[in-house]
């Protein structure tokens, strides 16, 4: 085996994808080794993707089943139980709305919220909205046209490229996405599938807050809202709280936003409402969740915002109240292709009462899992990474933030920093172990690994089965450990 570190990154990437072959030669012997065979496909480290949601617990079904055996049940009565169960939660200056996915809900915000208007004489004008230039930019910054012009590959890459339609589909009229760089950070080329990775755990938040504020100043005629991703940890920039543990980028922003008297959008795709960080925490015009990600809910997208701003929001999907009385309906309007369906709002309100009644059921789990995870890379080789770790329990987020990126400190080759570009290329070589022990991988990219329990480490109640939940972390452990040694990173 030949460990020789290259000189330069593209190569030593290079030399990592050329060993691909190798280490999941070696992966299917260390999963053997630790019994995974008979397990497979039945682990998972991360439920935080749509594609392959996590089984929903016993709560959530019954309680679809009972609304099945109803002879009538109207989709409005459903959705009004639901917008009381938010309302409980937040209090009620506050509405919600459900859509079919957490995207239709970004979708429905910008558009009502910060795209100009298409009606009227005369021609459209622009709208432009402040987008951060972090990490997962691209689920609401892909709704406008990037500006400054060298930031419009962003635009054109990653989860916005299915052709002509993932591009021109996504992108809204007469809406720019205005890029700012967070301070602090640095923009690092990196992975097999390269492009540029933002390294986020040393945000400056009083830098970043000028930076948007300059922007702001520099783009005033055109300015319709702020817009940024809702993760309250260090890979994202966030870890800079106040007293309450509340992320204070996101509040400063929020502040920021209703100065110019535009909204502020925050997208909490992977993330859980009522135990997490709320709107009014971080002055959030809305906030939107993606349900079965975190979540133990059906597919859906959860919208909580403002009344006002919500008002335009149940319009546009047709909730808004029949033309002759009545405060809500179910009905057609613009967003009606966004219609979750009546099980994924009695499903997803099941959820919610949960977390209003008996949140312990959701975060005694994430708290046990977090201290496996810590058990575990505590004895992770090589040795000279594990102080460089930097790992964070979120309720917010549903689980743990393992962020490595400070292994690259002082100019040296750390552990590698794979894009999400390789994570949909098949080119992580640390995703791919993970699959060929047996276990359904973490996300990781951009020196972040998300775990939170889901995907065959809960009981049908939603209790922790901790065993598996061990030995699903030991894999990773022990992925992470087999492309060390391949990138010539050993002890």
């Amino acid at each position: 085996m030949n460990l020789t570190r290259k000189k330069y990154k593209y190569q030593w990437y290079q030399d990592i994808y050329e060993k691909i072959p190798a280490i999941l030669s070696d992966a299917v012997q260390i999963g053997e080794a630790l019994g995974l065979p008979k397990l497979q496909g039945q682990l998972g480290l991360y439920s935080g993707a749509s594609s392959c949601p996590a089984n929903l617990p016993d709560y959530v079904l019954d309680a679809i089943v009972e609304a099945n055996h109803k002879p009538i049940l109207p989709l409005r009565k459903v959705e009004d139980e639901l917008r009381e169960v938010v309302k409980d939660m937040y209090g009620d200056a506050y509405d919600a709305a459900v859509t079919n996915t957490c995207e239709a809900s970004l979708r429905v915000a910008f558009d009502t919220l910060c795209a100009p208007p298409m009606m009227r004489k005369g021609d459209a004008y622009r709208g432009r909205v402040i987008c951060p230039y972090g990490e997962d930019y691209e689920w609401g910054a892909g709704y406008g046209r990037a500006f400054p012009p060298r930031y419009k590959n962003l635009s054109i890459d990653r989860t916005v490229t299915g052709g002509e339609l993932g591009v021109e589909g996504k992108s809204l009229n007469n809406l720019d996405s205005v890029f700012v760089r967070y301070a602090g950070t640095t923009y690092e080329v990196h992975g097999v599938k390269q492009n540029v990775i933002p390294l986020m755990t040393r945000t400056d938040v009083d830098g970043t807050l000028e930076n948007i504020r300059i922007a702001c100043d520099r783009h005033v005629s055109m300015l319709t809202g702020f817009h940024i991703v809702g993760y309250d940890t260090p890979g994202y920039g966030h870890g800079t709280h106040d007293a309450n543990g509340v992320p204070v980028l996101f509040k400063e922003m929020g502040k920021l936003a209703r100065s110019y008297d535009v909204p502020f959008i925050v997208d909490a795709a992977s993330c859980l409402p009522g135990i997490g960080l709320s709107p009014e925490q971080i002055n959030a015009d809305v906030m939107m969740w993606s349900m079965d990600k975190a979540g133990r809910s059906p597919i859906a997208g959860l919208i909580v915002g403002t009344e006002e701003s919500m008002v335009t929001i149940r319009k546009a999907l047709g909730l808004g109240g029949h033309r002759f009385g009545e405060v809500s309906s179910h009905s057609k309007a613009v967003y009606s292709i966004a219609d979750p369906g009546r099980d994924a709002v009695v499903g997803l309100t099941a959820f919610l009462k949960t977390l209003r009644d008996t949140p312990e059921r959701v975060t005694d789990p994430i708290d046990r899992y977090h201290q496996i995870i810590v058990e575990e890379f505590a004895e992770m080789k090589p040795t000279r990474f594990r102080d460089k770790l930097i790992i964070t329990k979120s309720y917010h987020m549903g689980g743990t933030e393992l962020n490595y990126e400070q292994t690259w400190d002082e100019g040296e080759f750390g552990i590698p920093l794979f894009t999400i570009e390789d994570l949909y290329a098949n080119t992580n070589a640390i995703d791919l172990a993970i699959s060929a022990m047996g276990v359904s991988p973490a996300t990781i990219y951009s020196g972040n690994m998300f775990l939170g329990p889901g995907l065959g480490l809960l009981n049908r109640q939603g209790e922790l089965i901790e065993e598996y939940a061990r030995l699903a972390v030991k894999a990773l452990v022990k992925s992470v450990e087999l492309v060390c040694q391949y990138a010539g990173l050993g002890d």
